[in-house]
């Protein structure tokens, strides 16, 4: 796998998109913290929850985030703990606990997301329209491809 081959540059891209990836989730991780005292699942639950049309199972949630339950039920602990999330057992169901954002957790989430907004904004300021659209459905096809092999 050498040179300039189709199989060598898939690779090659794929790195590339990886590097990205991380420099752009560590930017935003040390936007979160300095600019918020926050962390990035933090912010990514109360995002799932902010998105949701009303409470949420806490393994739905943990189905979104890709995350285990575990996982999912610690960032929601200390969420629940500062007053940003409530928990709620299900009427039918006492095995199953639904989670929503508190009125607090939900102004709190609406100033993280637009700082948020923001910085991914000018991390990605240098491309324009017709660059989004080309990347978008690059990575559609990238995607499909992708769930084919799995």
């Amino acid at each position: 796998m050498r040179g300039n081959s189709l199989s060598h540059r898939r690779l090659r891209t794929w790195i590339r998109l990886l590097r990205l990836t991380r420099h752009t989730e560590n930017t935003l991780r040390d936007y979160m913290r300095v600019s918020h005292g926050t962390t990035l699942p933090r912010f990514d639950v109360m995002a799932a929850l902010y998105r949701s049309d009303g409470p949420m199972k806490m393994s739905a949630l943990s189905q979104m985030l890709l995350v285990s339950n575990g996982n999912a039920s610690t960032v929601v602990d200390r969420l629940e703990k500062d007053g940003l999330v409530t928990r709620v057992p299900a009427q039918d169901d006492r095995r199953v606990v639904n989670v929503s954002l508190s009125d607090r957790g939900r102004a709190q989430f609406e100033e993280l997301a637009a700082g948020h907004a923001a910085l991914v904004d000018r991390l990605f300021a240098g491309l324009d329209d017709h660059d989004l659209d080309q990347i978008r459905d690059l990575l559609h096809r990238a995607e499909a491809g992708a769930r084919q092999e799995s």
